[in-house]
């Protein structure tokens, strides 16, 4: 029987090796959840032993952030060009960089300059990671993989978190960064064995030897091997950027662009900022790491049961009502807590709610875009957002430092980000 690539791995029950390179880019994702919030379980650590203010500090927890913006538009259009493997390992290797660079850090704008270029390696990653675990699994499978992939992140977060606090206890904070390089640094070993570049890609780029390699990479998955390639499609106009912005579509991308990046203000502000608000509070620095443990405890279990209520309720009002709940959630935050407990349970709603409505943004911009634009709209309110994640630590620090507010002032000031998006929901039309 003749098959093309697609129809071999659509087709075939997913095998153990499959789920190897699948489990690796769950792992993956994992590894940048720990990565992206290590600043924040570093952070009382470092406005200790420099003793600048939280305006500075916010600046230094903003740069991997911002570095992931721009890693986004300069190393994920690489994976496509180059290859999904490849992109990966390279950008392994600028996160161990970045990872071991910051322990070396002798003043905030050395240590903002590394985290920078550790930001640069996540944002190429995660387009590449979101492909190979699409491309290499079966039709079956693949909803499990990639609701698996997404739910990585805040695990990662909370077992990279739990590790932190046990290594606070007995290092400073460059302990973080160190771990978190040499965990990166595994990790280029396992993807280069286990992790063969995808079929779909080589059928994309149309190599004279296409075909061979596209059965090299079936064998090293234990798999059929195709024996056609699919026919070339006839030429269309490829869809750009701006077609998102032509009558019919101009109001969901602006609806979801805004609603994506008020909300993430919101979001990042309890991510970033607990550990040093917790340790202002007279807690340990061990101690303020494992609150945002549960934050992501909070997140991964609330964005796993969000799942249930879409499907039952659909996605619009299901986001909506975690939307309001998170900034209710984000302004108790602010009234904040008599004992360390209470800090746990307060950040667990917190992450339980704004994490679920991540999980409704993805969802609703796979429904709201329609196919021929729907990659070129989900990264364009993506990359927006991360506009809103970057200036999250910087706004607070400036709400702290400059307009001299307190935590219950700040806290609901930045909970109005995930009000303000509630609203832009509220304007979609009424099918979603």
């Amino acid at each position: 029987m003749t098959q093309t690539p697609r129809e071999v791995i659509e087709q075939t029950p997913m095998g153990l090796r499959q789920w190897i390179a699948v489990i690796l880019m769950i792992a993956l994702n994992a590894l940048d959840g720990f990565d992206v919030l290590s600043s924040a379980f570093a952070a009382p650590g470092i406005a200790k032993e420099w003793g600048i203010e939280r305006d500075a500090l916010g600046v230094v927890l903003s740069m991997e952030l911002v570095g992931m913006g721009f890693g986004s538009i300069l190393l994920g259009g690489a994976a496509d060009r180059f290859g999904r493997r490849p992109t990966i390992l390279v950008c392994l290797l600028v996160m161990t960089s970045g990872m071991w660079l910051a322990t070396t850090s002798g003043s905030p704008s050395g240590l903002a300059l590394w985290r920078f270029i550790t930001g640069l390696g996540i944002g190429g990653m995660l387009a590449a990671i979101n492909a190979v675990t699409a491309e290499l699994s079966s039709l079956k499978g693949r909803s499990l993989a990639m609701a698996l992939m997404v739910i990585g992140y805040p695990i990662g977060a909370t077992v990279g978190g739990t590790v932190a606090g046990v290594l606070l206890k007995d290092g400073d904070w460059r302990v973080v960064f160190e771990f978190g390089a040499i965990a990166t640094a595994v990790f280029i070993p396992l993807v280069f064995l286990f992790v063969p570049e995808t079929p779909d890609y080589y059928v994309t780029r149309r190599a004279p030897d296409a075909l061979e390699r596209i059965n090299a990479s079936l064998r090293k998955l234990a798999m059929p091997l195709a024996s056609i390639l699919p026919p070339v499609p006839d030429h269309v106009e490829k869809p750009g950027v701006f077609d998102i912005f032509k009558p019919g579509l101009l109001r969901t991308t602006i609806l979801f662009t805004l609603g994506y990046s008020f909300h993430a203000v919101t979001f990042y502000y309890i991510l970033k900022w607990s550990p040093k608000i917790v340790a202002d509070f007279g807690y340990t620095q061990p101690q303020a790491a494992s609150v945002l443990v549960w934050a992501n405890i909070g997140g991964a279990i609330g964005g796993g049961l969000f799942g249930y209520a879409m499907h039952r309720f659909g996605l619009k009002w299901p986001t909506i009502v975690m939307l309001l709940g998170g900034s209710i959630a984000v302004m108790a935050f602010g009234f904040g807590r008599e004992t360390l407990d209470g800090w746990k349970v307060a950040v667990f709603c917190t992450g339980f709610t704004t994490n679920a409505a991540i999980v409704g943004f993805y969802a609703l911009f796979a429904k709201g875009f329609p196919t021929h634009v729907r990659a070129t709209g989900t990264g364009f309110a993506i990359g927006a957002g991360r506009i809103g994640a970057a200036g999250s630590p910087i706004l607070a620090g400036v709400l702290f430092t400059q307009a001299g507010l307190g935590l219950l002032g700040v806290s609901i000031v930045m909970a109005l980000g995930s009000l303000f998006a509630a609203a832009m929901l509220l304007m979609l039309r009424k099918e979603m």
